[in-house]
């Protein structure tokens, strides 16, 4: 195996758990029905572009400022000592729901809400109270469907192409996925999202908790090239943050000094070669079209 097939690989297992192509994307080819998004859907248009990868960091990111939803990933999550297979599925949950059929994209999210279920505990609020929270709490639930799409929208806008209909369609699309995870109310408009994110302020904290959760997103255990793109890549991230959130999880800008540096150019190239080396469009929707010419000859 030469070093570039090997580094496509390394990278491949990082991004979708598996070094070849996982056994679930094949899966993606069946099913009975063309599934809740089409090719020239605003959500296709967004988790086909590499600019998820951007827009991962970010989630995780803005995320962790509701201590609620940080206890449930410190207190029960594999993130922190297995963070490679969480992220990955966390992608495969993200692609199943883009690109499969109904049945599979509803069986997805029941999955996830059946694992939500052990997920219980307390945590430290932003006024200093000790309160319960589950992981299937609507409220929780409501804050990750919004930091992820926040964090998505803002990373696609400096990195990714054109959204058809822009931030609105994809904003309403995706709220069918809020509403498969049993999100209340999920926004259908950019406006709806602001409102939305901005009620959740006095709820978001800095604190020690957080700091190490930031320190272990900005400094996860990748080797060798990955290291070095990954430390581009999560600069560009931040790069691309709302500066409530990114002074609020205690980040700045790249600079030398005074000088910004140029670090949405570096991301760019990261993106690219991280495109090249996972083969262009996710190998999920090469499946999901497959899928999709196979019932349309049907009839």
């Amino acid at each position: 195996m030469g070093l570039l097939e090997a580094h496509r690989q390394d990278l491949r297992k990082t991004v979708s758990g598996s070094p070849g192509v996982p056994q679930w994307a094949r899966e993606l080819a069946e099913g009975t029905d063309p599934g809740f998004f089409a090719p020239h859907s605003a959500v296709w248009a967004v988790h086909g572009n590499i600019a998820t990868l951007a827009g991962g960091v970010g989630a995780l990111l803005i995320q962790s400022l509701h201590p609620g939803a940080l206890a449930g990933v410190d207190d029960y999550s594999m993130f922190k000592t297995q963070p490679f297979v969480r992220l990955a599925a966390t992608g495969r949950w993200i692609m199943t729901v883009t690109y499969g059929d109904t049945a599979t994209a509803r069986t997805a999210c029941e999955r996830i809400l059946r694992l939500h279920e052990r997920v219980r505990g307390t945590y430290t609020d932003a006024h200093g109270h000790t309160q319960p929270y589950s992981a299937n709490d609507p409220q929780l639930l409501k804050w990750v469907h919004l930091a992820f799409m926040e964090a998505f929208l803002s990373a696609h806008a400096a990195y990714g192409g054109p959204i058809p209909d822009g931030e609105d369609r994809y904003i309403a699309e995706w709220a069918i996925a809020g509403e498969l995870m049993r999100v209340p109310d999920p926004p259908r408009s950019r406006a709806e999202l602001d409102k939305q994110l901005a009620a959740f302020t006095p709820e978001l904290l800095h604190d020690a908790k957080l700091e190490a959760s930031v320190e272990f997103i900005r400094h996860p255990p990748f080797r060798g090239l990955q290291r070095l793109g990954y430390r581009i890549l999560f600069a560009g991230t931040v790069d691309t943050l709302p500066v409530r959130y990114r002074e609020l999880l205690g980040l700045r800008k790249a600079s030398l000094g005074p000088v910004p540096l140029p670090v949405r150019t570096a991301t760019r190239l990261v993106l690219r070669l991280a495109a090249h080396g996972l083969g262009g469009r996710p190998t999920s929707e090469a499946f999901a079209r497959r899928r999709l010419d196979r019932l349309a000859a049907s009839g």
